[in-house]
């Protein structure tokens, strides 16, 4: 069976060696034809759902063993290339504007459509050598994109570690690939996962699960090697569209591909959460201190890609699909509507009702909120059956979040309305949660590994993720009360700066003196 998604590729390197043949300033009809054949793709990608819910998931292969190409148009697939066509033609269609006049635009909407196309192969792949060779293809093609404006020593610095840290995973999924090929005798995923669940994992599938792993956590920019992504500010906003919406969630797409191997080991499932866990809350923390929108976004992006690995480790793998699928939408339209926040900002008079919440405050949101967490799980539970102890985890580190907007309602000087909103905001926070969870179980669960029972190494972790995750919601509802303390300020500049991890890895690469390359 064949799938219209599997062309969307094709219709963008087209386009993009049309781009190139006109690299300049304002190419005659290249935006254009750049917009249409994003379109076209996304369309292409729509066609592709509509075949899939007729006639089933589709494939496409050119020859057999470990060396086989194949492409994948299941329901995972499917979903993921939908979302990249439309993100895409969101991006491209954007970066007509952004771009009109630039020395280089041709060169840029070329560089673009290509970019776009490795992602769509790479979502598709149903084969090892297809998954590495398109990975590595969107960090070469990403590469260029920072280096729109080479002659920027930040863009240079920015670009030189995203091909360190990137290209480092395509390593190790590449060493994986050779691996999981010489132990299993095939190339392709679906089959490497059936024999690994047959006979169990052999130790050299062993060896490349915990390749996998690190491909991921590098290209997800998991702790410690996460500054590249809060540097790639230089490179034009639909570039870092792209990138915060799309292509960081790479290292998730790798594992849900590789998700029936990977839960085959427990030390490789308790490293994402251990990894995840720990990337997701210095990301947040991080965040709080940052006064740059872009930038904020930028460590935004690396609290959610560790929370990404932080799900897959739990196995709660229908949850981190809608993940991917939530936070690309999101950041897509935070990036690209990121000038008009910093103008909305600029343009207030005077800021809008702030409720500092007290010790007292903070305390009695926690528990309102765990109670509310705790009836709907209930009700839910009723009706639709038991859930996963990583799922009800899961939820209740949502709660702690959501324990923030009730402290702000249940402060001394919190307005009535302010009360009521932040009460409808709650509840309507954990009724989405079960909604989301059901759905995302009933269109991807089928086909993804369903969580493993919880051992005692599990329920460790499970109690670890959420005691950490509690106590630093409890420091993100007091922020107001803490942060300009005159104890807290070496903190609040250590945190701003990340920890200075960052300027290890600068000094590691030589900081600013690297030549102008592109």
């Amino acid at each position: 069976m064949f799938s219209f998604s599997f062309i969307a590729p094709c219709v963008l390197l087209a386009a993009a060696c049309l781009a190139a043949s006109r690299p300049g300033r304002r190419p005659a009809g290249v935006p254009k034809i750049a917009e249409a054949a994003a379109l076209c793709a996304f369309a292409l990608t729509a066609l592709g759902l509509v075949g899939l819910l007729l006639s089933g998931p589709a494939s496409l292969s050119l020859g057999s063993g470990p060396a086989a190409l194949a492409l994948n148009a299941g329901p995972v697939g499917v979903t993921l290339a939908l979302l990249v066509g439309f993100v895409g033609w969101i991006v491209t269609r954007y970066s007509r504007t952004y771009l009109d006049g630039e020395a280089r635009e041709g060169r840029f909407h070329a560089l673009m459509l290509a970019t776009l196309a490795c992602v769509l192969v790479f979502v598709q792949s149903g084969s090892l050598a297809v998954l590495a060779l398109s990975t590595a293809l969107v960090g070469l093609g990403l590469r260029r994109l920072l280096l729109f404006y080479g002659e920027r020593a930040e863009a240079r610095r920015a670009a030189t570690k995203f091909a360190l840290v990137w290209h480092g995973g395509d390593v190790a999924l590449l060493l994986a690939s050779l691996l999981l090929a010489l132990s299993y005798g095939t190339g392709r995923l679906g089959e490497i996962a059936t024999l690994a669940e047959a006979s169990g994992l052999t130790w050299a599938g062993s060896v490349a699960v915990a390749l996998i792993v690190l491909a991921a956590a590098l290209k997800t920019a998991a702790f410690p090697l996460h500054g590249w992504l809060t540097e790639v500010m230089e490179a034009p906003t639909p570039v870092s569209a792209l990138l915060h919406a799309g292509i960081i969630n790479s290292g998730g797409v790798l594992l849900i591909s590789f998700s029936g191997l990977v839960q085959l080991s427990p030390g490789a499932m308790a490293a994402l959460v251990i990894v995840g866990g720990f990337t997701a809350l210095f990301g947040a923390a991080v965040m709080l201190t940052q006064s740059a929108v872009k930038t904020s976004l930028a460590w935004s992006t690396v609290s959610q890609m560790g929370f990404l690995l932080l799900q897959c480790g739990l196995g709660l793998w229908a949850l981190a699909m809608l993940h991917i699928l939530a936070h690309s939408l999101y950041k897509a339209h935070a990036f690209l509507s990121s000038g008009g926040a910093v103008k909305a900002v600029a343009g207030l008079r005077r800021p809008g009702p702030i409720a500092v919440p007290s010790i007292g405050a903070v305390m009695k949101s926690f528990a309102l909120a765990l109670a509310l967490y705790a009836l709907i799980a209930a009700l839910f539970t009723l009706v639709l059956g038991a859930k996963t102890p990583q799922a009800l985890a899961l939820g209740t580190i949502l709660v702690f979040g959501v324990s923030y907007l009730v402290a702000q309602g249940m402060a001394d000087l919190a307005p009535a309305d302010l009360t009521r909103r932040t009460a409808l905001a709650s509840l309507g926070a954990t009724l989405a949660y079960f909604v989301f969870q059901a759905g995302a179980h009933a269109i991807w669960g089928p086909f993804l590994p369903a969580a493993p029972v919880p051992g005692p190494l599990e329920w460790a972790l499970i109690v670890l993720a959420l005691l950490s995750f509690g106590l630093v919601a409890f420091a993100q509802a007091l922020f107001p009360l803490w942060a300009h303390h005159p104890a807290a300020a070496g903190l609040r500049v250590h945190l701003a700066n990340g920890l200075y991890l960052n300027a290890l890895l600068d000094r590691a690469i030589g900081g600013f003196r690297r030549p102008a390359t592109n």
